[in-house]
């Protein structure tokens, strides 16, 4: 299962550098330059997510024969642009993919389309919505790959969707998050630039909503609470309809047997000296022939920056996946 294929050099071995530098705005500048030709042709695409929910996504055609379609999904509080996002659909749209990147609900500015709030659990919209895409594309067989929560629903997608018609051949998770509580628990126990990143980011997003439904939610009741652990569950038990934010993190946790049912061929990366996702969670998971676990000693968060061009490593992983499925 583990395996040293990612060696980045000495000043790039630390998982805090790997992580930060990941999402930095100086790896922003080379994402755009190296996304041009993928943002030159990208379509925005309202898509049905079922229920009357909306969602957007950006669909890059290849401008002749396309090698497949490729899907990619975001973390939590990224969008259709994050570096990360940018930079693997640079690099497959390059290899002959045609790239469908998903915005999730209150995602990437999207927070006037659908009333309800974001949750971890609203695995159906994005279903549903994927199925749309499956329509207009014409795609019957396709790949996605996700990272970090994205990872999470990307392995959901492929344990869930084939029986609702999607035509899903492989998939790939990057630092997926395995049982969300542990992770918050490694936020709240390690390093606190984590644990405050995502809350600025979240609080962030949750004004975004208050401006376009100022009456719908309690959003000052939660901007007072401290850590996020407490402001999900406040959000959970008052808005979600989960009686206990435990409840809520069983609600989109892989962790135990859960992806024992995949029947789409699956792949998992992940670094030990990731502090946001813990090594044994991916330790714990049980053995199934059609999914693939690495686990690397060094990487970080999403990070897997193999040298100071700032190229991911993950994205290589994740297109040589794609590749062998094709």
């Amino acid at each position: 299962m583990s395996e040293d294929a990612f060696n980045p050099p000495p000043g790039l071995r630390s998982p805090h550098i790997q992580s930060l530098l990941a999402s930095s705005k100086i790896r922003g500048l080379l994402a755009d330059r190296r996304s041009r030709a993928l943002a030159a042709v990208e379509q925005e695409w309202v898509l049905d997510g079922g229920e009357g929910i909306r969602l957007i996504g950006l669909y890059s055609p290849q401008p002749g024969t396309r090698r497949g379609v490729a899907v990619l999904l975001h973390g939590w509080e990224g969008s259709v642009r994050s570096n990360y996002m940018l930079l693997t659909g640079a690099r497959l749209y390059a290899a002959g993919y045609d790239v469908f990147r998903l915005n999730f609900r209150d995602h990437g500015d999207t927070h006037h389309l659908n009333k309800g709030i974001f949750h971890s659990c609203r695995i159906n919209e994005v279903i549903h919505a994927l199925g749309d895409m499956q329509d207009r594309t014409g795609c019957a067989d396709w790949h996605i790959a996700g990272f970090s929560l994205g990872g999470n629903f990307a392995l959901r997608v492929a344990l869930l969707g084939p029986e609702r018609g999607l035509g899903i051949c492989n998939a790939v998770a990057v630092c997926p998050v395995i049982d969300p509580s542990r992770a918050i628990a490694a936020m709240e126990n390690g390093p606190r630039l984590y644990e405050h990143y995502y809350n600025r980011k979240w609080t962030r997003s949750l004004l975004k909503k208050r401006t376009v439904f100022p009456d719908d939610y309690d959003y000052d009741g939660w901007l007072v609470l401290d850590g996020m652990r407490e402001k999900t569950r406040f959000l959970a038990t008052r808005y979600y309809g989960f009686s206990t934010v435990e409840d809520y993190f069983e609600g989109y946790s892989i962790a135990g047997d859960r992806l024992a049912a995949l029947t789409v061929p699956a792949s998992i990366l992940a670094a030990a000296d990731d502090p946001v996702i813990p090594v044994s969670d991916f330790e714990a998971l049980p053995r199934h022939p059609g999914l693939e676990i690495t686990v690397t000693s060094m990487g970080g968060h999403c990070g897997y920056l193999r040298g100071w061009s700032l190229k991911s490593w993950a994205e290589e992983y994740i297109l040589h996946r794609f590749n062998t499925a094709a």
